[in-house]
C-alpha cells in the first residue's frame, strides 16, 4: 500500500471512509497551510479562523462517505472551510455583544430597529457570498473585506494577480445584481451602507464606478 504521501487526496479520503485512522489527519496536514490561510481571509480574527478551521474538519471528517466526487477533494475542504467561517459570521451578526441604553425607550427601540435591520443586511449579504463560487467567494472576502492588496491576495492564494482580478470583478458583478435592491431602500440607506461596507459587499455603487474600480 502506498503511503500516505504517495496517495493521492481522493486515495486518502476513500481510505478514511473506509476506516483508516490515519488517512484523513494525512490529507489534512497536505492542506492545512492553505486551508488556514484560506480561514484567516474569511474570519475577523485568527481565533475565528481557528475555530471555523476546526469545525470544518469535524464537518468534512464526519461527511466523508458523502463526497460524490465531482470535485476535486481539494476544493471539497476548500468550499467547507469557507462555509464554516461564513456561518460564524453570520452568526456573530445575529447575536450583537453591543450593550443597548434601556434607559430612553424610544432611543432604546430605535437602536433595536437599527440593529435588526443591520441584522437582516448582514445575513442577506452573508447569503449572497455564500452563492458565490468558492474561489470567487475567497478572492473578494481577501479583497473587500479583509482588506488584502491584489498583490497580497495573489501570494496568499497561490494564483496570479489577474486571476485575483477576474475573480473580483465576477465576485462583485453578481454580489452587486443580487444587493443591489439593498441601496434602495430610502429610509434604511444608512444602516445598509454601513453594514455592506463592514462585511465588505459594498459592491454597488463599486460596479457603477466601472471597469477599472472592478479590476482593482
Amino acid at each position: 500500500m502506498p503511503s500516505g504521501s504517495e496517495r493521492t487526496d481522493a486515495e486518502l479520503l476513500a481510505a478514511h471512509v473506509s476506516g483508516d485512522r490515519l488517512a484523513f489527519e494525512q490529507l489534512f496536514r497536505r492542506h492545512h497551510r492553505q486551508l488556514f490561510r484560506l480561514a484567516r481571509l474569511t474570519s475577523r480574527t485568527t481565533q475565528d479562523a481557528e475555530d471555523a478551521l476546526q469545525e470544518a474538519m469535524l464537518s468534512a471528517h464526519r461527511s466523508a462517505a458523502s463526497f460524490r466526487h465531482d470535485a476535486a477533494v481539494g476544493s471539497w475542504l476548500h468550499r467547507i472551510v469557507v462555509n464554516a467561517c461564513l456561518d460564524r459570521l453570520r452568526r456573530a451578526k445575529a447575536h450583537p455583544t453591543v450593550p443597548l441604553d434601556l434607559s430612553d425607550p424610544w432611543h432604546a427601540g430605535t437602536l433595536v430597529a437599527e440593529r435588526t435591520a443591520e441584522v437582516e443586511t448582514a445575513i442577506m449579504v452573508q447569503r449572497a457570498l455564500m452563492r458565490l463560487p468558492v474561489e470567487q467567494r475567497a478572492t473578494v472576502v481577501a479583497v473587500d473585506m479583509q482588506g488584502y492588496s491584489i498583490a497580497d491576495t495573489a501570494r496568499l492564494l497561490d494564483v496570479a494577480e489577474g486571476t485575483v482580478k477576474s475573480r473580483c470583478a465576477r465576485a462583485r458583478a453578481r454580489l452587486a445584481q443580487s444587493l443591489g435592491h439593498l441601496a434602495a431602500r430610502g429610509p434604511t440607506d444608512v444602516a445598509v451602507r454601513s453594514r455592506m461596507s463592514d462585511t465588505g459587499a459594498d459592491v454597488c455603487s463599486r460596479e457603477r464606478r466601472g471597469s477599472a474600480a472592478a479590476d482593482g
